[in-house]
């Protein structure tokens, strides 16, 4: 059998009750010889199985062919089936992994460019130097973009939680992998512990959850005197950050601060997404995580 008779297999492991159509019809758009098979409500050890099963009937060629993605909303059973999935694996049945959990490592990687690009049109630079906020960052969005903003440069990143211990166990893992000591965690129950959080930034990044309202409009006008620039990710109303529209592009929301809204990080979201897709298929190997999505979207900038 020659390599050019294997079709591209994607297997999709769900850690949730049901699977996400959104990833599954990407890829068949993108990919319309491409055959999709889903698992849900997969475990750890199922994934261990699952994987085992996978990387054998076609020979290491067939590997070559034959793509896992990770999907589910709860991140830390999402890293436990990739770890499982990474020691399973060896030469030469190794195979390409994507992880985007309910699209947040693309989201994040989408946000952080798009605060990039703003950042740089209006001369502000990039992130070295700056204080970054990262509201409701205990996510899978905000724990992703808050590493990126540390990894890129920023001086300090805010992440803040309903509860402290939350904040600060993702502050400390993300010091930990980074060997930094930039980025902190704090509670913003209030808005005015919101507004603390935000007083020395000089962009804000919401990542809550759908129909939240994390940072008023009066909170941001009375704190957020460093203020610059505020993405949002939400975009379902209300929308998290008071005063920004889905649509928003680098508009003011007040004087001197200029907003994103979720559908124009969407759009670039969608594009990372199908760019990594297509990168997974390329390659043989290899894990295509936030880290890959996000030197996938500077890319994009760049072309």
């Amino acid at each position: 059998m020659s390599s050019q008779s294997f079709r591209p297999i994607f297997i999709f492991l769900d850690a949730d009750r049901h699977a996400s159509p959104f990833d599954i019809l990407m890829v068949i758009d993108l990919i319309p010889d491409a055959v999709v098979l889903k698992y849900e409500q997969v475990t750890p050890d199922d994934a261990d199985k699952i994987v085992s099963d996978a990387m054998f009937p076609r020979g290491p060629k067939g590997a070559k062919f034959t793509k896992i993605f990770v999907n589910g909303k709860d991140l830390d059973t999402v890293n436990a089936i990739v770890d499982r999935i990474k020691k399973r694996m060896f030469p030469p049945f190794e195979l390409s992994v994507i992880v985007d959990p309910r699209g947040s490592y693309t989201t994040a990687s989408a946000a952080v460019l798009k605060t990039l690009q703003l950042s740089m049109k209006l001369g502000l630079g990039t992130f070295e130097g700056k204080t970054i906020t990262v509201l409701a960052g205990t996510g899978p969005v905000g724990i992703a973009a808050a590493w990126l903003y540390a990894m890129e440069g920023a001086s300090k990143v805010i992440v803040t939680s309903r509860e402290l211990s939350k904040a600060q166990r993702i502050a400390s893992l993300i010091n930990n992998e980074l060997k930094v000591n930039k980025v902190v965690g704090v509670e913003a129950k209030a808005p005015e512990q919101v507004g603390e959080a935000i007083k020395d930034s000089t962009i804000v990044l919401s990542t809550g959850a759908p129909s939240v309202t994390l940072l008023p409009l009066n909170i941001l006008k009375n704190y957020g005197k460093n203020v610059k620039i505020v993405a949002d990710v939400n975009a379902i109303p209300p929308y998290g950050v008071e005063g920004i529209d889905p649509n928003m592009d680098g508009k003011e929301i007040i004087p001197g601060v200029y907003g994103i809204g979720a559908l124009v990080i969407g759009v670039l979201k969608n594009n990372i997404e199908a760019e990594l897709i297509k990168k997974a298929l390329s390659e043989p190997k290899g894990i295509f995580d936030f880290r890959a999505a996000y030197e996938i979207g500077k890319s994009i900038f760049l072309k």
